[in-house]
C-alpha cells in the first residue's frame, strides 16, 4: 500500500552543538535540507513524531514532504544519526528532489511466496544473501521495495541479481557490469547440516523399547 508521509517542522538559526542539545532537550531532532539547487535550510522537528514515521519500512525508500513553517517541499532521506546506546535520533539529513531528475535509492527486497514454496515444504531453508538493492529512477517511478518470487523455488535453487525482476522507469546500478563471474547470490534454498545430521541419526537409532540382545542376534532364531 502507498504511504504518505509529512514530516512537520519549524526553520532554526542556532547552530553548534549547544544549540542542539537545547532542542534534544526540548524533544526536537535538527536536522538539515539540501539539494535542488537551494541553499541548505536547517530545521527542527518534533521527535515522537519522527520516531513513528521510521517504524515504517517504506519511510526509508519513499518521497517524502517536509512542511517548514507551513512551506512544502519534496524530498528524501539521506542520512540518519542515532544515538549510540539509547532509543533517540540525534540528527537527520534530507534531500530535496526535482520530479525531472532522476535519484539514486537503496531500497529494500521484499520475499514473497516463502509460505508456499516447494523447496521450504522439503524441508529447505530459504537463506537471503542480500537485503536491499541500490537503485536510479525518477521519483514517480521510485518504488518502497522490490519483489522477489520465491514460490516456486526447490532445494538448491539459486536467485541471482540478475534475475530480479526490477520495476518499469527503475535501474538497477551496477547492472551494467553484471555476469557469469559477478552475479550476486540474492537468495537460495538450502537444507541446513545439522537438520540433515539430526535426520540421519534419527534413522540410525533403535527403536525405543528394543532389547539389545535382539538388535545383535538380528534373524536368529
Amino acid at each position: 500500500m502507498q504511504e504518505n508521509f509529512e514530516v512537520i517542522a519549524v526553520s532554526r538559526s542556532d547552530q553548534g552543538k549547544g544549540a542542539s542539545r537545547r532542542l534534544r532537550r526540548e524533544g526536537m531532532v535538527p536536522g538539515i535540507i539540501y539539494g535542488g539547487g537551494k541553499d541548505p535550510e536547517m530545521f527542527a522537528t518534533k521527535h515522537n513524531e519522527l520516531i513513528q514515521h521510521l517504524d515504517h519500512e517504506a519511510f526509508y525508500s519513499h518521497i517524502l514532504t517536509v512542511e517548514v513553517d507551513g512551506k512544502a517541499q519534496k524530498v528524501v532521506l539521506r542520512d540518519l544519526q542515532r544515538h549510540p546506546s539509547k532509543p533517540f535520533v540525534q540528527h537527520v539529513d534530507l534531500m530535496r528532489v526535482r520530479m525531472d531528475e532522476e535519484i539514486r535509492m537503496t531500497v529494500p527486497l521484499h520475499f514473497e511466496g516463502e509460505e508456499r514454496c516447494p523447496g521450504v515444504k522439503g524441508g529447505g531453508t530459504l537463506l537471503r544473501g542480500m537485503s536491499d538493492v541500490e537503485i536510479e529512477c525518477l521519483p514517480k517511478d521510485l518504488p518502497e521495495y522490490i519483489a522477489v518470487d520465491v514460490s516456486n523455488m526447490q532445494i538448491d535453487d539459486v536467485i541471482h541479481l540478475s534475475q530480479v525482476v526490477i520495476p518499469a522507469g527503475v535501474n538497477l546500478v551496477g547492472a551494467e557490469h553484471l555476469d557469469e563471474e559477478n552475479d550476486p547470490m540474492v537468495v537460495t534454498i538450502e537444507v541446513m547440516r545439522g537438520s540433515v545430521e539430526e535426520e540421519a541419526a534419527e534413522e540410525e537409532a533403535p527403536a525405543v523399547g528394543t532389547p539389545k540382545g535382539e538388535q545383535e542376534s538380528g534373524d536368529k532364531d
